[in-house]
Parts: C-alpha cells; structure tokens; sequence
C-alpha cells in the first residue's frame, strides 16, 4: 500500500509540475538556419555561429532581462559578422518559430519562443539551436548528439510499472 501511495503521489507531482510554462516564458532559444544542404552553405553557418558564440554565450547573468538588453545592444555585432560570410541573410531577435522537435527522448513542442534568428539564404538547410537563457549552449554541435537526458521522476515510475 506505501509503494502504491509514493507511486500515485510522484505521478500527481509529475502531472501537476511537468511541464513547467513559467520556465518557457523565461528562456531565450537561438536558431542558424543554412541556406541549404550543400558543404558550402553548412560551411558559412558553421563559420557564422563559430564567430557570434563567444558574444552569445558570454553570459555571466541569471537576470533574462539582462541577457536580452546584451542580446538586441550586440544585434549590430552579430551582423557585421554575417556580413562577413554572406550577404543573403535575415537576422530577427523576437518570437519566431520554432518547429517541433524531438531530441535523445525529449520533445520541444513547436511554437513562436522568444529567440534570436539567423536565417542565411533561403533558410532550406540545417540548423542549429539552442537555449541561450538559462545557458544551455555550452557544447558544439558534434557534442549535442551524444546528450543523455534522464528523469530521476521517470525512473522511479518505470521501476514500478
């Protein structure tokens, strides 16, 4: 009877505290869309987030509202660097959409998130993203295949059903 309680109690947590929507509302996400497939155009969007990383993920705030005055005061930054690599490109910090995704088991609904944009071309390629605030951008992309995410919550339900 215990075990059935605990059981019942962590799926009401689960339930009730799952999916968090303050924490959504306090993130920023960044996307850098390639114009398409091709090695070249991989190759100038890896060129343009190798560049503006050291600017994006300098971030020494837990203030969201601090990391999006530094994020629209560097915008002029971000571009000249663009510049560098291409001249076909749109750069938009605001709502922008976001595709759903499921990624190693955990799925990130679609949706219009505030995030910083870069679409370079006309945006067919691949991309990459990530959470800017809190700092969840701290690997290279190589790097992001090779994440685990666990559930302590969800290991405990498993284990009894």
């Amino acid at each position: 009877m215990k075990k059935f309680i605990i059981v019942i109690s962590i799926i009401i947590i689960v339930l009730c505290f799952g999916k968090n929507d303050s924490l959504e509302k306090e993130t920023i996400r960044f996307r850098i869309i390639a114009n398409s497939d091709s090695e070249e155009d991989q190759s100038i969007k890896k060129e343009v987030l190798k560049e503006i990383a050291p600017y994006l993920l300098n971030n020494n705030s837990n203030n969201i509202n601090l990391e999006r005055e530094k994020i629209k005061k560097e915008l002029p930054i971000y571009e000249e660097i663009i510049k560098k690599k291409t001249d076909n490109y749109t750069i938009n910090y605001g709502n922008n959409y976001f595709p759903k995704k499921t990624y190693q088991g955990k799925t990130y609904e679609e949706g219009k998130y505030e995030s910083l944009l870069i679409t370079i071309g006309e945006g067919k390629g691949k991309n990459f993203w990530c959470i800017l605030f809190p700092p969840l951008c701290m690997i290279d992309e190589e790097e992001q295949e090779k994440i685990e995410y666990k559930s302590y919550i969800k290991e405990v339900i498993n284990k009894y059903f």
